[in-house]
């Protein structure tokens, strides 16, 4: 996968450096994948959260972050459209982000 906007991971991490480790957990997990599908991203991140075709929402650090991506499928880019706490994520559509 590609992952579009990877400095949205690190300007968020600056801010809240106890979650870097896990979002570069995350970027090469992701990096490294290849995702036909949503089926695939269950088998990798069995707690992840399925919007519609295209989004998912990933619990990060033991769900006290959340990070929303949109993802294309054929292309195998993966666009990174939130990333923050719990508290945060509760006050967004992750559909329209």
């Amino acid at each position: 996968m590609r992952i579009i906007a990877r400095l949205t991971l690190r300007e968020f991490w600056e801010c809240h450096p106890d979650v870097e480790q896990s979002l570069r957990a995350w970027y090469c997990d992701v990096q490294t994948a290849v995702w036909k599908s949503s089926a695939d991203i269950k088998r990798t991140y069995a707690n992840a959260s399925l919007l519609g075709q295209k989004r998912v929402v990933f619990n990060i650090k033991g769900n006290r972050y959340r990070l929303v991506a949109a993802i294309n499928f054929p292309f195998q880019i993966c666009y990174i459209r939130f990333v923050g706490t719990h508290t945060e994520y509760d006050r967004i559509d992750a559909e329209l982000v």
